[in-house]
């Protein structure tokens, strides 16, 4: 997609310096739902953006990753640089087998370039059913596009409005590849663990073949005081990975584009005491889970 100067003005999305944690993660903990932006002078943002945010390289992603002990990570692809995958391609290679990627890719996407995404270390296709987010792609010609996905190892991501998972879940279970559902569901929290839409993400996930980030305890629980810890959204985290602990991934969402207030990192990683207070529940989040899905080999 082509990019042109865009007169926003660009917003921060991150903290600098967010707060010191107290938890001291597992070896090998992977952090599985971030992004990079720019630097805007390498890599243009795309032309249909709907905001313009301050660069978040992969210079400030690794030192925060450092800060907190996280020694692998999945890049995913931002609708801010549209179908551009060389951001996180640039990224992936800087990183040194540790730093992996899901790309963004249209339906036409050839074959040739899924390969070429596969080998250069990408592992999934992200698609978008978000309001907020242009370019809206039907379902069923998603999951028509999987066995291709499969043909080079690639799984599917998705993200949606909690009200769309009773539409999109009867497709989804025709994927030919395994589905990773971001943010868990984006359910409303504060509706509680016996809501429909909470109850129809916990009946997809009762099949192998579908994950869940438990990422976003800040985007489900939005209008939550970030001193009070996000608490209904550290309650669903809690439920799914009591239920699910070999289904569920976690991911900070760095740099927290598209929200309503600008989260502290250490809060959302010191929120894993409460999310999965069991070590050996941690460690089959933070580092089994990623490997059996991304399969790093660094």
């Amino acid at each position: 997609m082509s990019t042109e100067n865009n007169s926003q003005k660009p917003l921060r999305t991150y903290l600098e310096s967010p707060s010191p944690t107290k938890l001291r993660l597992p070896a090998h903990s992977c952090d599985t739902h971030v992004h990079v932006f720019g630097p805007v002078a390498k890599f243009p943002f795309d032309v249909h953006r709907k905001i313009t945010p301050l660069d978040a390289p992969k210079e400030k992603l690794f030192a925060l990753h450092r800060n907190f002990g996280i020694e692998r990570c999945v890049i995913v692809q931002s609708v801010v640089h549209g179908f551009d995958n060389s951001v996180v391609e640039d990224a992936i290679q800087a990183g040194g087998g540790n730093y992996l990627g899901i790309a963004l890719v249209p339906l036409s996407v050839s074959d040739s370039e899924l390969k070429r995404l596969a080998d250069i270390g990408f592992r999934g296709v992200r698609f978008h059913f978000m309001k907020h987010i242009s370019g809206q792609t039907n379902v069923d010609d998603v999951v028509k596009m999987t066995p291709r996905l499969g043909n080079f190892g690639l799984h599917l991501q998705v993200h949606f409005e909690s009200e769309l998972i009773h539409q999109l879940a009867p497709a989804l279970m025709k994927s030919a590849v395994p589905v990773v559902i971001d943010h868990m569901g984006r359910i409303d929290a504060r509706e509680g663990p016996d809501h429909p839409d909470i109850k129809a993400l916990t009946k997809l996930l009762k099949h192998k073949d579908f994950h869940v980030k438990v990422s976003g305890i800040d985007r489900i629980d939005a209008h939550a005081l970030p001193e009070e810890r996000y608490v209904a959204g550290v309650q669903i985290a809690r439920m799914l990975a009591d239920q699910f602990p070999d289904r569920c991934l976690w991911g900070t969402d760095w740099p927290h584009p598209n929200h309503t207030h600008i989260p502290d990192d250490g809060i959302l990683v010191d929120a894993l005491t409460q999310i999965a207070p069991n070590p050996k529940v941690l460690e089959q989040i933070l580092v089994h889970n990623p490997q059996q899905v991304y399969q790093f080999s660094g």
